[in-house]
């Protein structure tokens, strides 16, 4: 799979937006598939938004929320955090996002740099 990236030549910039519009189409689309969902795509309340699907009595539904929760785990980050209670208070719509996009931006520069620094100097 390396080889791949070799010649995949992409701005970080382009790799940011990519991964932004990556990012909300998989959020909501896990969350309309495999539970209930509420305004702006996330779940309603009786569900959780990294177990969306998990106690489902549908079986196809709990399995695929236990193989997605990884992915939903690091692309929801801090939001995450059993400490943090910013989705049960309803914040005003455009927070959510606003606070998405700042923490996916820092990790696809992240990603970015360790890729680039990967197909530079491959092991």
């Amino acid at each position: 799979m390396l080889f791949c990236f070799q010649h995949m030549n992409i701005s970080r910039k382009k790799f940011v937006i990519l991964f932004i519009i990556s990012g909300f189409a998989f959020l909501f689309i896990t969350t309309s598939l495999l539970g209930s969902t509420g305004p702006r795509g996330f779940p309603k309340s009786p569900d959780s938004l990294l177990q969306t699907g998990s106690d489902s009595p549908i079986s196809w539904k709990n399995t695929v929320s236990t193989i997605i929760l990884p992915i939903k785990i690091i692309l929801i980050g801090p939001l995450a955090l059993p400490q943090i209670n910013i989705l049960k208070e309803d914040p005003p719509p455009p927070f959510i996002d606003i606070y998405l996009i700042f923490y996916w931006t820092i990790l696809t520069s992240i990603i970015h740099y360790l890729l680039g620094k990967l197909i530079r100097n491959p092991i």
